[in-house]
């Protein structure tokens, strides 16, 4: 590869990076861009570590042939468990532990070394490995995220020349820079999401950002909590309260996505999320569908914490429709994305009730009154109540009891819930 195939190269990654290509496709071209230059690059593999609330971080693959094997994919945690096991036997880690920044293996005689897939490759033809670690500094360091490792593998006999190896050595730093720069973009994304929600996720990313920059949308709210956690989590040992909160969120959350909600917050064990959309009578009825999938994943987690001896409980839910601001509030550094509005109030209010009247769901007449004509006759009416705060006495709505006592009603609420299931 001679300097004007270099600059050519880091020209092209200088400008995929800043156009955002994807880290997969980055590896794929920066390869095969290689292999034109004459460095015959048989396989390549890079990892960076993270911060993400579920994998501790990301790979990406490369092969001169087709094979199985995804081109990009994520690991878990290393720290314990069998991944721990093979991380020790990786060169990575061998690397860190000695602190070398590149090392080489000839695969051709390499069977008296115990590096976890050495031999693997070896078998598969691969003459010749490479392997980099690139540190980044403590101000380039980003949770886990604190090197790029990659390595490089040839069929060609005798191996990489030393200009080739020379040639990565000055190129390989340039593809690190650009998938950490991508994967510093995910990670924005990813906080986004699990901190805002999905939706004012992207608001914020779209640049939605200055205080007091709201608008007036019509959404179906949703609040809920948990039945008797006061008492519960007196009842237990303090380091079992979170899992306890962490199970029931989790049945929440899933089930509001899934129907194609957005979560905006957690209060204590409260959630309040929302349904939006072109359609508010089909967002009413994906409110309902979540809090129908919302009492299936809470009895699938009761089964499984009764039969780990683990406390069990449900949830109240209050659904209600109003017109709300949606946007950022709060001070100048400090903000949240989130709804207010007297319907905000309105629907914390409606869950609140539910204790009251006994009731798991409660909806509002103004959510009741919205449904089509199929789905109104599942609510009926449990009274007229003033709830606290609310100036104004109004009726309130829960299911049908017939939808539990009768399967054939069950099943024709269930139909009712999934026949437009394209709005989740």
């Amino acid at each position: 590869m001679d300097s004007s195939d270099r600059l050519a190269l880091n020209n092209w990654i200088i400008g995929q990076s800043l156009t955002g290509m994807a880290e997969n496709d980055l590896l794929r071209g920066f390869c095969e861009r290689c292999c034109e230059a004459g460095i015959e690059l048989s396989r390549a593999m890079t990892f960076i570590d993270t911060l993400h609330p579920i994998f501790e971080g990301r790979g990406f693959r490369w092969n001169d042939t087709p094979t199985n094997e995804r081109d990009s994919f994520e690991y878990g945690s290393s720290n314990e468990g069998e991944a721990a096991q093979n991380w020790r036997r990786s060169t990575f880690h061998y690397m860190l532990e000695k602190g070398h920044d590149e090392f080489s293996i000839d695969l051709t005689n390499c069977a008296h070394l115990d590096f976890g897939m050495i031999h693997d490759l070896a078998q598969k033809g691969h003459q010749h490995f490479l392997a980099f670690v690139h540190r980044f500094g403590e101000a380039g360091t980003l949770g886990q995220m604190d090197c790029f490792y990659s390595y490089w593998l040839t069929r060609r006999d005798g191996g990489f020349t030393e200009m080739q190896i020379a040639a990565l050595r000055d190129l390989v730093p340039l593809l690190a820079l650009a998938i950490k720069s991508a994967q510093q973009v995910d990670i924005v994304r990813t906080l986004g999401r699990v901190y805002l929600g999905r939706d004012a996720s992207e608001q914020v990313l779209r640049g939605r950002i200055s205080r007091g920059v709201t608008e007036r949308i019509n959404a179906v709210l949703w609040f809920s909590d948990l039945r008797g956690s006061t008492a519960i989590s007196e009842s237990i040992s303090p380091d079992e309260i979170i899992p306890l909160l962490n199970d029931y969120a989790e049945a929440s959350i899933t089930a509001i996505h899934d129907a194609g909600g957005d979560v905006l917050k957690l209060i204590g064990d409260g959630v309040l999320a929302i349904f939006t959309g072109s359609d508010i009578a089909e967002a009413r009825r994906a409110a309902l569908r979540a809090e129908h999938r919302f009492r299936l994943n809470i009895s699938a987690l009761n089964a499984r914490r009764a039969q780990e001896g683990r406390p069990v409980t449900s949830a109240y839910v209050g659904l209600h429709v109003g017109e709300v601001f949606y946007g950022n509030i709060g001070s100048e550094d400090r903000l949240d994305f989130t709804v207010v509005g007297p319907a905000v109030n309105e629907v914390s209010r409606i869950a609140s009730m539910c204790r009251s009247i006994d009731r798991e769901l409660l909806a509002s007449a103004e959510f009741c009154d919205g449904l089509d004509e199929e789905g109104r006759p599942y609510l009926v009416s449990t009274g007229r109540y003033a709830l606290r705060g609310i100036g104004r006495a109004q009726d309130l709505y829960t299911l049908d009891p017939e939808i539990a006592a009768s399967e054939a009603v069950a099943r024709r609420y269930e139909a009712y819930l999934e026949a437009d299931a394209a709005y989740a």
